[in-house]
């Protein structure tokens, strides 16, 4: 990106100045208006749209500018993937800094010249930009638009994720917008910031642009290229300075051009869901051979001579190029006045917090950010959005007990912020990966959950979390109903797969939960595959008795659910030997997720394996409530099985467990309490 220099004539004539006149003439330019509007308005300012949140300290203007071209570059992608809609299930907060000091200190080493970077993260999504730079936006337009691909799109090959990121990457909005240049050209002349004649260096480094390497004569072939294994997420990317880059832009660029997106989406189906082979998928799809297709890129590739024209541009020693020229133009999809804006002043210390939040996040600052959020805490007004951050790096490094702690102080602070409830939730579901055990305070954190998803109904992780505690809480239906709407807003998510693949094994879908099970085990991640297969292993095991098998150095599995791998895919163990009623929420459970209980003396019928049984119920005593007793003949053989409370107890088949319940075949998984007799873990109705 180039930066806004003064030319050498201008530096000439600043220099000639002695200080008195130049104040003279900084200061001569409505004097009131500029010290009025510096003294009036607040360092920070807050830009919030419908879809981007923008802290800025550059000013209102400034801030509304980077707002709107953030949403303009989100509609053009929708315009470009034929999408009246996008979905945005991770929120994205904009820092925009106007000087290159502030930004180099937040910026990564790597990122300190460029005009912006993306920071991923599984909670939001930050973007930092340097308003020192001409169109710092664009930067972030590669990794926006894999984010966009991510919840927008169907699973793809990566060649098409990383070409048609790269051909929205070189996007450039004025008063219109121009699309399909080279995204990874640079100009190899520099102006020499030690000439103070204002000379131009030449830089011998400069990689190869896209233009050049797909310029050889030599290409991969085509169905090489999409059979190339890529990660398509957007977050482990090396240089672009690639063929594989190169000629993944050219194909998807003739894509775009000759209207052919929707035969590409005809040929994904082919290959991913109906596993045709490549080449035959091609020629179904675009009605030509792989050679062929090659051929007809490589012609397309030599019609858009603007390409070669900007390369030549980038080549000659001019100190303020135009513009390098873009192959296409597109209208505006809207502007400033059709965008809805609300801005507020953001106090010193609130956006100090929110700066060292993202440093927490990159790995280089991170030591240096909690030791600057931790004296944000220590100030005499403390600081909820520090100690949110605290928790947030507690929680990622698997502190429990820190986060609990850092959390409740920020509740005190500010209850009402939508993303404690968040992370509350977040805490005792990870915890609950963590030590495969039941998640902790359930009523309470599907209560905030409920009213995380009220705040941002687009947040896919609240609907998965909420689908994993309902199933844990005894609720199949409203489980499942969450968890299609968590795959809903992120259908490449690979761990909310898995957890609906569970949540059918825990409402005894066994060929649905086969189904999921098989596809994670044929794709290309190899962790999601290796707990598939895990997954594929025990059901045949659990169908037939009720229990999975038990293996080395795992805790005792739960009846009628398949137990999440340690690593992976991330779910908690859904465990319906102690489910709760989700229809209610009880009252104030204990919210330290790291409380250690006291031991408490072992009760019979919770302990031990879990057995299985078939027969028929005679009679349902339910006179002590809420406990019951249910008398089951099973062959010759008469069994009194007991439920603590039958109101809570996990029922498949019905919604709830009723009392005159008469003649109803029934399959049981209890835990043996003598001879004949037992403790009710879940009942299946038929």
């Amino acid at each position: 990106m180039r930066r806004r220099r003064p030319s050498a004539i201008a530096k000439l004539a600043i220099r000639s100045l002695t200080l008195p006149v130049l104040l003279t003439v900084v200061f001569s330019i409505a004097p009131e208006v500029s010290l009025a509007k510096e003294k009036d308005e607040p360092k920070w300012l807050e830009v919030q749209t419908t879809h981007f949140v923008v802290l800025t300290d550059a000013g209102e203007k400034r801030g509304r500018e980077v707002a709107l071209r953030m949403e303009q570059m989100r509609a053009v992608f929708g315009q470009l993937i034929l999408k009246d809609k996008l979905k945005m299930p991770l929120p994205i907060n904009v820092v925009a800094l106007k000087g290159d000091k502030q930004y180099g200190l937040v910026a990564p080493t790597k990122q300190s010249m460029a005009g912006g970077f993306f920071v991923p993260g599984s909670d939001r999504i930050y973007i930092v930009l340097n308003l020192f730079e001409i169109n710092p936006w664009r930067a972030v337009a590669h990794s926006l638009a894999h984010y966009l691909l991510n919840y927008n799109y169907p699973p793809t090959q990566g060649w098409f994720d990383e070409g048609l990121a790269e051909y929205f990457g070189a996007i450039n909005i004025g008063k219109q917008v121009e699309i399909g240049g080279d995204p990874e050209l640079a100009p190899e002349w520099h102006e020499d910031a030690f000439d103070d004649l204002g000379g131009m260096r030449r830089d011998p480094n400069v990689p190869q642009s896209l233009t050049q390497l797909v310029s050889s004569p030599v290409w991969i072939s085509m169905v090489d290229l999409f059979t190339m294994k890529h990660d398509v997420s957007g977050t482990r990317e090396g240089t672009h300075n690639t063929l594989f880059y190169a000629q993944s832009w050219m194909v998807v660029h003739y894509l775009a051009n000759k209207n052919k997106l929707p035969e590409a989406g005809t040929y994904f189906d082919l290959v991913l869901n109906q596993k045709v082979p490549v080449d035959k998928a091609v020629v179904q799809a675009f009605d030509m051979t792989p050679e062929q297709m090659e051929e007809a890129v490589k012609s397309y590739f030599k019609t858009q001579s603007g390409l070669g024209i900007a390369l030549d541009q980038a080549k000659k020693p001019v100190a303020n190029p135009v513009d390098m020229e873009q192959p296409y133009r597109l209208p505006l999809p809207f502007d400033a006045d059709d965008l809805a804006m609300v801005v507020n002043p953001v106090r010193e210390e609130v956006a100090k917090a929110e700066i060292d939040e993202v440093m927490a996040r990159i790995p280089e600052h991170r030591d240096q950010a909690l030791h600057e959020l931790q004296q944000l805490t220590a100030e005499p007004k403390d600081n909820e959005v520090a100690r949110r951050a605290l928790a947030w790096d507690d929680i990622r490094q698997k502190k429990f007990a820190a986060a609990a702690e850092e959390l409740g102080k920020a509740t005190d602070l500010n209850p009402r912020d939508p993303w404690i409830w968040y992370y509350r939730s977040v805490l005792k579901y990870r915890k609950a990966q963590a030590t495969r055990q039941e998640i902790e305070g359930l009523a309470n954190m599907m209560q905030d959950l409920r009213a995380v998803a009220d705040w941002y109904p687009e947040l896919a992780d609240a609907y998965n979390m909420l689908g994993m505690a309902r199933v844990e809480g005894g609720g199949i239906n409203s489980a499942l109903e969450a968890q299609r709407q968590a795959i809903a807003l992120a259908p490449r998510n690979l761990e909310y797969q898995f957890n609906l693949a569970q949540i059918y094994v825990a409402g005894r879908k066994w060929e649905a939960a086969r189904e999921i099970f098989t596809q994670l085990k044929a794709g290309p991640d190899r962790v999601a595959a290796a707990a598939a297969k895990q997954q594929l292993e025990d059901l045949d095991t659990l169908q037939k008795y009720g229990v999975r098998p038990q293996r080395a150095g795992e805790n005792e599995a739960p009846a009628g659910a398949a137990s999440t791998p340690a690593a992976g895919t991330g779910a908690p163990t859904v465990n319906a030997s102690q489910a709760k009623d989700n229809g209610k929420d009880k009252d104030a459970e204990e919210d330290d997720a790291d409380a250690a209980p006291n031991p408490a003396p072992v009760t019979p019928g919770t302990t031990g394996p879990v057995q299985f049984l078939k027969g028929k119920i005679v009679s349902s005593d339910c006179s002590k409530v809420p406990e019951a007793t249910v008398t089951i003949l099973s062959g010759m053989i008469t069994y009194k099985m007991h439920a603590s409370d039958y109101k809570s107890l996990l029922v498949i088949g019905e919604e709830r467990f009723s009392c005159e319940w008469k003649n109803r075949l029934v399959s049981v998984n209890y835990r043996a309490m003598g001879k004949n007799a037992g403790e009710l873990v879940s009942i299946e109705v038929r």
